[in-house]
């Protein structure tokens, strides 16, 4: 068998060790592991005509060559935000453009069909958040076979009650909260500190609630700047070093108003996010007069070397899709459900979102964490 694995969107800790337990699964019954370079973006870049061209798309994988990637982090294969299914008419590679018909965007599968096949793929493994397994599930509809393994620090895949990489963003998140409090008592400031969460809050809600801050605003819930300012003057004042920390997410919206982003959409539709934290520091000073420390942890969260929990799972969630494909089962997604290593039906990515429980796990008033009983809870809260 020839397994192709990639992947795609965000990096995240624990993707090399996930990568290293595919090929090391694999190889020693005989199986090769290619890599696609760039996430999807390497099966459109590729051109059958061009056997030059595999150089810069693909990347023979085996023990040797991986022996030693899970000790950073990142990935070694790259990755991109392409989707071949909308591809841009700047995006087009060169010699596809004959091959564009109609108005953008343009939908290239049939090509990367072709250069599955002309590369001898019998199955694919991309490890990606929702964007990434939504072209995985648009493969699996054109009957080719695919086991997906999900990763988002956001760990909002649905289907899974984890992904690889939110355990390490929660980690760091809480270290440098932590280690934030010094300068912001020292200055007997208000910090605000930007954490990832486009549409799912739960890494700033979980982040807020083990890193013990007075206040977090998540993208599940608008906050109003008057009532966050008055919270948090209560708390500075309470506070006997005299000052307050809240995090937001990137994600979260000004009453009445919309995400902060900038940029053209990506392949999928999605405008960079970023600034509200900025924004509300600068908002909180306007009301309270106090000093503001605005701090945007952004790629430090998703930078480096996983913790043990995304080495265990990313290595668990590797041995399980390469079994799954060994075993001839396609259009699976690996999951973890009740504590449990399973796998369910990738269609069950696009059959719902996973939102914080704001009923359950969230004081709207407050506007912080409210975890009030933990009994029969996931691991995660929800």
């Amino acid at each position: 068998m020839r397994i192709g694995i990639l992947t795609g969107g965000g990096d995240v800790p624990g993707l090399n060790p996930c990568i290293k337990a595919v090929v090391n699964r694999v190889a020693h019954e005989g199986h090769q592991v290619i890599g696609i370079r760039r996430g999807w973006a390497g099966l459109l870049e590729y051109n059958p005509e061009d056997p030059e061209t595999g150089e810069k798309c693909f990347l023979p994988l085996d023990p040797g060559v991986v022996r030693t990637i899970d000790r950073t982090g990142g990935t070694i294969l790259h990755t991109s935000r392409t989707n071949p299914g909308t591809v841009k008419e700047r995006d087009i590679p060169d010699f596809l453009r004959d091959q564009a018909h109609g108005d953008p965007p343009f939908d290239f599968t049939p090509h990367v069909l072709r250069v599955l096949q002309d590369q001898r793929i019998d199955v694919m493994i991309p490890i990606g958040g929702d964007d990434t397994l939504s072209y995985a599930l648009r493969l699996h509809k054109e009957r080719f076979p695919v086991i997906a393994i999900p990763k988002t620090m956001d760990n909002d895949v649905h289907g899974t009650d984890y992904c690889i990489g939110f355990s390490t963003a929660v980690t760091r998140g809480v270290q440098f909260i932590h280690q934030l409090r010094t300068s912001t008592g020292s200055h007997e400031r208000i910090a605000v500190v930007e954490l990832f969460g486009r549409y799912s809050g739960e890494t700033s809600l979980v982040t807020a609630y083990l890193a013990g801050v007075d206040r977090a605003v998540i993208s599940e819930v608008e906050f109003d700047i008057d009532r966050l300012a008055k919270l948090l003057l209560d708390d500075k004042r309470t506070s006997p070093s005299n000052y307050a920390m809240m995090t937001i997410s990137e994600g979260a919206k000004l009453s009445g108003g919309e995400m902060m982003m900038s940029g053209e959409a990506d392949a999928y539709g999605h405008k960079k996010l970023g600034g509200i934290g900025a924004l509300t520091g600068e908002l909180l000073k306007e009301r309270t007069g106090e000093g503001i420390v605005y701090q945007q942890l952004a790629y430090l969260m998703r930078s480096g070397s996983p913790d043990s929990l995304d080495l265990m799972v990313a290595t668990n969630y590797a041995v399980m899709a390469a079994d799954l494909a060994l075993d001839g089962s396609h259009g699976r997604l690996v999951s973890l459900r009740s504590g449990t290593y399973t796998s369910v039906p990738i269609s069950v990515t696009k059959e719902g979102v996973k939102r914080v429980d704001t009923d359950e796990l969230y004081d709207v008033e407050q506007y912080r964490p409210k975890v009030r009983h933990v009994t029969g809870k996931p691991m995660f809260l929800y």
